[in-house]
């Protein structure tokens, strides 16, 4: 017996079917991320509104209802414009050069642009993963171009070369230790604590004289390398064989010490280049005081410096902080626990007023450079700790495998450890930037006129003074912070992608 089945013919055609759900597009994300939910629904509405009552104003304040032409106040008056005047606009056309500048010089503003060129020039190959030669790009942005920048922006020459300032900074370390130890070794106190006291005396005394007699080769040949008709031309050479011949016996000598012979030469022939292009052998560039620095010029200068200053500072105190040594670990305790347990503020004044104190010998350090001391350190006691939380994030085992292969403790940190905890932390680490580019505004508390330092100043002028010339000013300003601080973010997030640290486990 056979089972026989019945088949079904459709005898109509069937109804179409509606069209899928879009998910992508404008359409498809608005359905999917803004109106998916009653509670989106209501979000996304608060949130449309709250947007339509801060942009509409702002874009109504900023651009329609502006001014744009005008030499005086009287442009940015509603009484004389006839209608209701938004920003002014010819306000900060008048001011930019301040804004940038600040009080330098105008006829030698060209030096400011030429350094900004340069840093850019230099710092764009560095952000571009593909563009070739890095470890160069790499030695004259870190290395070459802050000096030549330093001169470029102050001025001035050079009259001597590193035995010159081994002799004079030792020849100030010692005679420091030596009136240290003589005021500690007369003290008056009577009892157990005088007699700690002279005893401290006598040893920071003694460690005076040992530097006394360290540098007293190094004084010698200073003085004779002055009696040359030039000094600086001597000490540079001086400096360049010494150098030189170290780097070639300290790398293998004559089996393998010629490459860094050659690179060590090559380095001091830079040098001199730089010194003849410059003039520095000859007094340089006029000197301009950095007192007459301000705008985005200092803004730049101490956000820069402090950033890259602090990730080397922060890299040492991180690892002392996990040494096994107990001196260098709590040395880094105290260090990180003191700077971050103070104000910015204070930092500043303590810098600027009181760091003079502990300068040895004859010493003067000029106050920005002062400032610029201090935010580095207070930057690096913060990213300590955010190295040391990728430190630890990175396996034990890492550490373990490369000692088994042999890697010392440094090749191991250097080569295995620290670039994966640098990864792990990259977006910490660019939100301490971010924190301190903006921070960089405290500096007028200490005088020193940054962007909105010469802002501020800028609103004493009397010719502008005008009720939105306040608000167009610090808008301005904001939106050039903004843009570097958006910058820094995005770049972040692409290295972070680049990386990917965002599927790291």
């Amino acid at each position: 017996m056979t089972e026989q089945t019945a088949s079904f013919v459709r005898q109509q055609i069937a109804e179409p079917r509606r069209a899928p759900v879009r998910t992508t597009g404008v359409i498809g994300f608005a359905r999917e991320r803004l109106f998916n939910s009653p509670l989106n629904i209501m979000i996304t509405l608060i949130g449309a509104a709250l947007l339509w009552l801060i942009l509409v104003p702002a874009v109504k304040f900023l651009f329609v209802d502006a001014v744009w032409h005008g030499s005086d106040r009287n442009a940015c008056l509603e009484a004389n414009a006839g209608r209701v005047v938004g920003a002014c606009w010819p306000f900060v056309q008048a001011k930019f050069d301040q804004f940038i500048y600040g009080f330098y010089p105008e006829d030698q503003r060209w030096r400011v642009n030429l350094t900004f060129a340069l840093g850019a020039l230099l710092l764009l190959p560095l952000l571009i993963p593909r563009a070739p030669a890095k470890a160069l790009n790499s030695g004259l942005f870190f290395a070459a171009y802050p000096v030549i920048g330093f001169f470029l922006l102050r001025g001035g020459g050079l009259k001597g070369f590193a035995i010159h300032w081994l002799a004079d900074l030792g020849s100030g370390l010692a005679s420091s230790f030596q009136d240290a130890g003589a005021r500690l070794a007369s003290t008056a106190i009577v009892g157990p604590l005088g007699q700690g006291l002279s005893f401290v005396g006598r040893l920071v005394g003694w460690i005076g004289d040992g530097l006394a007699i360290l540098i007293w080769p190094v004084e010698w040949l200073r003085d004779y390398i002055e009696r040359f008709q030039s000094p600086l031309w001597t000490d540079l050479a001086a400096t360049a064989i010494i150098v030189s011949l170290l780097m070639f016996f300290l790398t293998g000598g004559f089996r393998n010490g010629w490459r860094a012979l050659f690179k060590s030469i090559a380095i001091f022939a830079g040098i001199a280049a730089v010194i003849v292009v410059m003039g520095l052998d000859k007094g340089g560039l006029p000197i301009v005081d950095t007192r007459s620095w301000g705008g985005l010029l200092v803004t730049l200068v101490v956000s820069v410096t402090g950033i890259v200053a602090s990730m080397p500072v922060g890299m040492i105190l991180a690892l002392g902080r996990r040494s096994t040594i107990p001196l260098i670990r709590v040395f880094s305790i105290a260090f990180i626990e003191f700077w971050r347990g103070v104000p910015l503020i204070t930092v500043l004044f303590f810098a600027t007023y009181m760091l003079p104190l502990f300068l040895p010998g004859n010493f003067t350090v000029d106050g920005l450079v002062r400032v610029l001391i201090g935010i580095a350190l207070f930057a690096g006691a913060y990213n300590a700790e955010v190295i040391r939380g990728g430190l630890q994030a990175v396996p034990r085992g890492q550490a373990e495998a490369a000692s088994a292969l042999g890697l010392s403790y440094w090749k191991t940190t250097g080569l295995i450890v620290m670039p994966q905890a640098l990864r792990n932390v990259i977006p910490a680490l660019v939100n301490s930037f971010i924190a301190l580019f903006k921070d960089t505004t405290l500096v007028l508390i200490v005088a020193i006129f940054d962007l909105l330092g010469q802002l501020r100043a800028s609103f004493a002028d009397p010719n502008w003074a005008t009720p939105t010339t306040l608000f167009t000013g610090f808008a301005f300003t904001g939106m050039i912070y903004f843009v570097f601080c958006f910058g820094m973010s995005r770049y972040s997030l692409f290295v972070e992608r680049r990386l990917n640290v965002h599927k790291n486990v």
